[in-house]
C-alpha cells in the first residue's frame, strides 16, 4: 500500500467546512515510532485537521498529543497500544490501528464532530441496550483505505463506545484495523471483503450490519472480562 495525502487550500477547505459543526474540545492521542512507514503521514493528518478545526479562545478544537515509543512508553502501556500507527479518541475507547486513509478520514471526521456535539446518533433502543451490557467487549473493525462502506462500518462501533461510556458502561472499545498494515490480523481473521467486523476475537458480520442486528449480537457474545479498562483495552 502506498499512501500520499496533498493538503492543498482546497482540502484544507473541505476539511474546515466538515468539521465547523465541533462545539466542545475534542482529544486526539496518536502514537509514532521512529522509522514507521505511516507515522509521519498520521502526525501530519491528525495536525492539519486540528489546524482546521474552530477555535475557541484561539485555541484549536480538536486537540492532539504525540507520543513516541521508546520516549513514552508510559503511556503505551497505559492505552494499551501495541501497534503503530495508532489514533485514539475517547480516552483510548475508540482507536485506529494503522492511517486513517483514504476513505476512513469521512468516518473519523464525523467521529470527531458526534463526540464534540455529544451525540452520538444512534436509535433510542441501541442507547438502552448499551446501557444494559456487562463485561467489556472489543469490536474490530477490519478496513481498507479504498473502501467505501469501512467508514459507516467505522462510525457505527466508534458510536457504540462513544454511547457506552455516556451510559457509564466503559467497556466498549472500538478498533479500525487497516489490513494492508496489519496483514497477520487481516489473515487471523480470514479477510476475505471488507468491512469485516470481530466481536472479542470472533468474526461476526462480513459487510455494513445494521445498527440493530450489532447490538443484538453484542448481548449473544460472551464478553472478554469484566468491565475494567486494563481488560477493556487488550486485543483479543
Amino acid at each position: 500500500m502506498s499512501f500520499e495525502m496533498e493538503w492543498t487550500p482546497e482540502v484544507r477547505e473541505s476539511l474546515r467546512e466538515a468539521l465547523a459543526d465541533m462545539v466542545n474540545p475534542v482529544e486526539v492521542l496518536v502514537f509514532v515510532e521512529e522509522g514507521c512507514e505511516y507515522c509521519d503521514a498520521t502526525v501530519e493528518m491528525i495536525k492539519v485537521m486540528s489546524e482546521e478545526s474552530p477555535k475557541k479562545d484561539g485555541q484549536p478544537l480538536l486537540r492532539y498529543k504525540v507520543f513516541y515509543r521508546g520516549k513514552d512508553d508510559e503511556a503505551f502501556d497505559k492505552y494499551k497500544v501495541d501497534r503503530v500507527p495508532s489514533v485514539l479518541l475517547l480516552d483510548g475507547y475508540i482507536r485506529y490501528t494503522g492511517i486513517p486513509a483514504g476513505e476512513e478520514i469521512k468516518g473519523l471526521v464525523e467521529t470527531i464532530i458526534r463526540i464534540s456535539e455529544g451525540e452520538s446518533g444512534l436509535e433510542e433502543e441501541t442507547k438502552q441496550g448499551l446501557s444494559k451490557l456487562n463485561g467489556c467487549y472489543y469490536i474490530e473493525n477490519v478496513v481498507t483505505p479504498q473502501c467505501p462502506y469501512c467508514p459507516y462500518a467505522a462510525l457505527m462501533i466508534n458510536m457504540f463506545a462513544f454511547e457506552a461510556k455516556k451510559q457509564g458502561k466503559a467497556c466498549v472499545t472500538a478498533d479500525t484495523v487497516e489490513a494492508y498494515e496489519n496483514e497477520d490480523i487481516a489473515n487471523k481473521y480470514n479477510v476475505m471483503s471488507v468491512p469485516t467486523i470481530a466481536i472479542n476475537g470472533n468474526v461476526e458480520f462480513v459487510g455494513l450490519p445494521y445498527e440493530e442486528d450489532l447490538m443484538n449480537k453484542l448481548f449473544e457474545v460472551p464478553p472478554k472480562g469484566p468491565c475494567d479498562e486494563e481488560e477493556c483495552f487488550v486485543r483479543p
